[in-house]
């Protein structure tokens, strides 16, 4: 690549790259898109043969607010950083063979929440936004709204609590806490999803806390079925611990739990159960002498892949690593076994307006499926219905008409007359650059902002890196737009849109970006797969993963 200064504009550095990858790209004999490598997938999908079997095993990925743009330009990205351009490139799933679109919304929201999605996904009943294992007569927050304490909802089934019934392995893993709405939705049933530890309900609610109701983080200890979970797995660690017990890594901080109970090590008195806070003890675990492994690596969610290896943050393990150490334990069970896999941060990146690390927390998601899959022996693969999802997509845009090879974080630089591409970004009717990659919504909005405390007035898009509270934090409560006639959009000439605090534009202000309602995809492999086709409900997930996995039909 030529070399290029540390003044030189990201989109000049960019064009660069893209001039180098495009030539090499066209230096191979034949392109990806090219009618001979066409007509060879053709072959292989005839040859494709479905697969009729028993489903002893389900390996569910979600990546949470992944949707279709989301994939696309994580595709694209992670081409680029292999020095291709990147539209050719494939992300680890999508050779899977079988798809379907998948319909998200909540049974009382036309565009969805995490909590009724997942509930949709692992129960097979569509229910109220923020909700978690119940049918959809539940009333949000309100906990004598089900069946057990005199409501009219029913408590719904699990996929992973039929799994534990059964004999069989269960597990989660999730880069978010672990008591947050994706794998909550596997184990729990709570009226509302903010509920993850005691002190949520006897703040909020102390009819429930009265009741004996129990909180998200307890009813994962708790756990009635079977001998309980077997792998728990992310971030979380304060809502297990007393409020009179500081932090493991970071003793400023106390525990959460108003109760006095310690569900750490209520776990530990599990046989042969451990548990650990740290990447060191993490990989001191030897899965074929631990039967319960629970692990908690930060006090809230876990860092984003970008940040997680950065001297300034205490260590802690990838997605991938986290997955196949979960595999290693669960795989002992000769009975099978149900793992949830979810990249959580996707959708904490969206919601900040940060697509830098929304689409790499894709990549890493990626990773993890490749490196799970391939850990499979040949007749466990026969065996494993490995399903790739996301709960809901985001207002995340590709947009502009850039040529082949822009970078995906870059300025959008169109194409010639001839077809080439031009030496210099495009301009709006403005006269300003823009980027390929924008949100609907958002605080990326580049209106004017008052500061509450110092009255200061930013204009123009000056709070994309610091001035709202900082790198990916959600609109700090200390600006707030303000209605006045806005100026022109930033001059972006001379900004490093492709840096990783790089919070792109959007249309309308909000503290923080919401989910979209779109269908989303699911990609299936293994036994059953076939039956993911068309156009689907989410909750049509669960009935295929409970057909292909009841030993009855085969």
């Amino acid at each position: 690549m030529p070399q290029t200064s540390n003044c030189t504009p990201s989109w000049l550095r960019g064009f660069l790259m893209f001039a180098c990858a495009i030539s090499a790209c066209m230096a191979a004999t034949t392109e990806p898109y090219s009618f001979a490598n066409q007509e060879a997938r053709l072959e292989q999908a005839l040859a494709e043969q479905p697969n009729m079997g028993h489903a002893k095993n389900i390996i569910l990925f979600i990546g949470d607010g992944m949707g279709v743009s989301t994939i696309t330009a994580s595709r694209i990205l992670e081409g680029q950083q292999h020095g291709d351009t990147g539209e050719e490139n494939y992300l680890s799933w999508e050779a899977f063979p079988n798809t379907a679109m998948i319909k998200v919304y909540n049974s009382n929201q036309q565009t969805p929440d995490s909590a009724g999605t997942m509930s949709a996904i692992m129960t097979g009943h569509k229910t109220k936004a923020g909700t978690l294992g119940y049918d959809d007569k539940v009333v949000r927050g309100a906990h004598d709204s089900g069946e057990d304490f005199g409501g009219s909802a029913r408590k719904v089934e699990t996929l992973l609590e039929r799994f534990e019934k059964e004999g069989r392995s269960t597990g989660i893993v999730s880069t978010a806490r672990i008591t947050h709405a994706t794998p909550a939705a596997c184990y729990s049933h709570s009226p509302e999803r903010d509920w993850e530890q005691d002190a949520d309900v006897r703040t909020n609610h102390k009819d429930a806390t009265n009741a004996g109701f129990k909180d998200i983080a307890l009813q994962l200890i708790e756990f009635p079925y079977g001998d309980g979970l077997e792998v728990a797995l992310g971030g979380g660690r304060l809502g297990f611990i007393p409020n009179t017990q500081p932090d493991y890594e970071n003793p400023s901080a106390k525990g959460k739990r108003q109760d006095e109970r310690n569900l750490i090590n209520e776990w530990l008195t599990k046989p042969k159960s451990s548990f650990v806070y740290d990447k060191q003890g993490f990989e001191l675990v030897d899965p074929t002498q631990t039967k319960k492994l629970l692990g908690l690596f930060q006090d809230s969610h876990m860092q984003y892949e970008v940040d997680r290896t950065k001297p300034i943050y205490p260590e802690e393990p990838s997605l991938t690593e986290m997955g196949l150490k979960a595999l290693e334990i669960l795989r002992q069970n000769g009975k099978g076994f149900f793992l949830m896999i979810e990249s959580g941060r996707i959708d904490h990146a969206h919601h900040a307006g940060n697509a830098y690390r929304a689409l790499n927390e894709t990549i890493e998601l990626s990773n993890a499926v490749r490196a799970v899959r391939e850990s499979l022996t040949e007749q466990e693969l026969k065996e494993t219905l490995i399903i790739v999802t996301a709960d809901h997509s985001h207002t995340f845009t590709i947009a502009g008409y850039p040529t082949r090879g822009n970078p995906i974080l870059g300025l959008v630089v169109n194409n010639d007359k001839q077809g080439k591409p031009e030496k210099s970004p495009a301009k709006d009717a403005l006269g300003l650059p823009y980027t390929t990659l924008g949100y609907v919504n958002g605080g990326g909005y580049t209106g004017p902002m008052v500061n509450i405390k110092t009255q200061e007035i930013s204009n123009g898009g000056q709070h994309f890196h610091e001035k709202a509270g900082g790198p990916l934090s959600f609109l700090s409560k200390e600006w707030k737009y303000i209605h006045v006639p806005r100026e022109a959009r930033p001059d972006l000439t001379e900004v490093d849109v492709e840096c990783e605090h790089f919070i792109q534009e959007a249309a309308i202000p909000l503290g923080s970006e919401t989910h979209g309602g779109e269908d989303v995809v699911v990609y299936a492999t293994g036994p059953m797969a076939h039956l993911f086709r068309g156009v689907q409900e989410q909750n049509y997930i669960y009935q295929v993963m409970r057909y292909a996995s009841e030993e009855k039909h085969f």
